[in-house]
């Protein structure tokens, strides 16, 4: 119950470190921002990453590590696999952005970089794709897309 309750836990506030990260890139982006400004928008996306990877070795041991509910109950659920799929795609979106802001960080820290539009829309779509993911949640904890005996 220990073990259980901990990953629980760290699940959850990786969540939501998730979202703050992602809700701060988003509010400081602009069209130009100094390499000041990108390096600490990198320093958040590190953040950023380092919750995924957290929430991600937290949620693989709540479902193989037969914690609370058999590890049946997730991998027979599409609705399960749905938002795996989402977080997959989720990662595979921060990636230019995460680049983008590693090549941008170094240099002359006032000087002006122009941020390309498609770098703010994944931003955008990682948040909207993130906002999804706990209806699936709760949908899936009342058993809604069990597709066991």
């Amino acid at each position: 119950m220990t073990t259980e309750l901990f990953l629980r836990y760290v699940h959850f506030i990786s969540i939501f470190t998730i979202v703050g990260s992602l809700v701060s890139e988003h509010l400081l982006l602009q069209k130009q921002l100094t390499r000041n400004t990108i390096a600490k928008i990198a320093r958040i996306d590190a953040v950023y990453g380092f919750a995924a990877l957290t929430l991600l070795a937290a949620g693989l041991t709540l479902w193989l590590g037969e914690y609370g509910k058999p590890a049946l109950f997730y991998s027979k659920n599409w609705i399960f696999h749905t938002k795996l799929t989402l977080f997959v795609l989720i990662g595979l979106l921060s990636i230019y952005p995460t680049i983008f802001f590693i090549k941008q960080r170094k240099g002359n820290p006032d000087e002006l970089v122009t941020i390309p539009s498609g770098v703010k829309m994944l931003v955008r779509i990682e948040l909207l794709l993130l906002f999804i993911i706990p209806l699936l949640a709760g949908l899936m904890s009342r058993g809604v897309g069990y597709f066991g005996n």
